[in-house]
């Protein structure tokens, strides 16, 4: 199968595109239909896959699932009525109420790693779900002789100033030798990637961490948000997080 041009990495906040149809292909119940570029977000990078669907002059396919195979978006759902023709063009239509939750949690979820790296705690980012049932960023590091209560009202007062602010979200593609200028925290496995690739990262304001997800324009389209634990477990140090829903 073809690799996949993923539409998204430049221009996050697209939500439709005009596609070539490459394969179409049964996949257990589903069909699974596979485009040249999309503006489907393919789940991982702990942020949940997009829906939508997708038309031509004769068909409309649901797209309930969104899968990144090797290289390629594999697109899962059914047909509603007709079926696309091989090399046919074909219209995306992102799901905007499903992605608008998804870009602001993982908004958030970085507003949060920039809060963190603000204070004096030597944390390391290990890990984060930003999925609609509770979200959380995990750390390595050390909360035993901290107040957790003062702590944890510390990071909300600062993410309440990042959002009062306004910052400016934007993505941009730098070097490796870039990103370990740019970004503090760099994971292990981007030390085998080749000098020259270019790696994705996503910034608020100065801010930056590479990432690949989608996400919003500025910090006032989160609209609220709140820290809503902190929790330590082994060398883990959980932070939940949310934002309000609309």
């Amino acid at each position: 199968m073809k690799p996949t041009k993923l539409i998204y990495l430049e221009h996050m906040q697209q939500l439709t595109c005009d596609a070539q149809v490459e394969a179409i292909e049964p996949e257990n119940e589903k069909t699974a239909v596979y485009l040249d570029q999309t503006v489907f977000y393919p789940q991982g990078g702990g942020q949940p896959f997009d829906t939508g669907m997708i038309t031509s002059s004769t068909a409309t396919f649901i797209v309930d699932e969104v899968r990144y195979i090797e290289g390629a978006v594999a697109h899962k759902g059914h047909f509603q009525h007709g079926t696309f023709a091989p090399h046919e063009m074909v219209h995306c239509m992102v799901d905007s109420i499903r992605r608008s939750l998804n870009a602001r949690l993982h908004s958030a979820g970085h507003v949060v790693d920039m809060a963190v790296e603000s204070l004096p705690l030597s944390w390391e980012p290990t890990k984060a779900y930003h999925f609609p049932d509770s979200p959380y960023v995990e750390y390595t590091g050390n909360l035993d002789t901290m107040n957790v209560d003062e702590l944890q009202n510390t990071i909300q007062q600062l993410c309440n100033s990042y959002i009062e602010q306004n910052l400016p979200v934007s993505c941009r593609f730098v070097s490796l030798t870039e990103l370990k200028q740019l970004c503090k925290h760099v994971p292990a496995n981007f030390a085998n990637l080749a000098p020259e690739k270019p790696i994705r990262i996503v910034l608020i304001d100065t801010f930056a961490v590479p990432c690949g997800g989608t996400h919003i324009r500025s910090l006032q389209e989160l609209g609220s948000m709140v820290i809503t634990k902190i929790k330590k477990k082994g060398d883990t140090i959980r932070v939940g997080y949310d934002v309000v829903r609309r």
